[in-house]
């Protein structure tokens, strides 16, 4: 009896496996990849628009109060809804915008704090005023080291650090569409 079941089982398996299609190219980020530096820069279209949809990941790893070992983290830079922003993602939990603060500094250059939005699964932070944007990228591109610290009054502290080689050319890919605009509170 358990052995028609499993039969039973395993050619129902076989035959929905003929019904399952490769995952679409706009949501798998490593389809259509393009290095530039350490960057990957993806480079699809949407679907809907015909726009393209570039974007530039760089992975590295974070370190965390609550964690024996280091974690996976990436900075995403994207052109989201016509504007740029920044986008840091973490496998564990680093905080919420009421509760955390996001440091960060260039190379040996003092650092400083970012105006910065904690998403609701608390493992993701974005920079997307306009003008910290375009501070930030502005010393990105010139840089060859980020080291950014979160520190949250729930989730501990969260360090990583990026080897930068390359940023300009992948601002430049992934943000063509959208480079930062001045804010109009910035040019006074």
């Amino acid at each position: 009896m358990r052995m028609r079941i499993a039969c039973n089982v395993g050619i129902l398996g076989l035959a929905l496996a003929g019904c399952v299609t490769a995952r679409d190219p706009a949501v798998v980020p490593t389809a259509a990849l393009k290095l530039a530096g350490n960057w990957a820069v993806e480079r699809q279209t949407d679907r809907i628009t015909g726009a393209p949809m570039p974007s530039a990941f760089l992975p590295t790893r974070s370190s965390h109060t609550r964690e024996a070992y280091p974690r996976r983290a990436h900075i995403q830079l994207v052109c989201f809804k016509g504007e740029p922003l920044v986008r840091f993602a973490f496998e564990v939990r680093i905080g919420a915008t009421r509760n955390s603060e996001f440091g960060y500094r260039f190379d040996a250059k003092p650092g400083g704090t970012a105006d910065a939005r904690f998403l609701q699964d608390y493992k993701t932070v974005v920079i997307e005023d306009r003008a910290e944007v375009s501070r930030f990228l502005g010393e990105m591109a010139k840089s060859e080291t980020l080291y950014i610290l979160i520190r949250s009054l729930n989730a501990g502290r969260t360090s990583a650090e990026f080897r930068l080689e390359g940023a300009e050319v992948a601002i430049k890919q992934a943000l063509a569409g959208c480079m930062p605009k001045p804010s109009r509170t910035a040019s006074r």
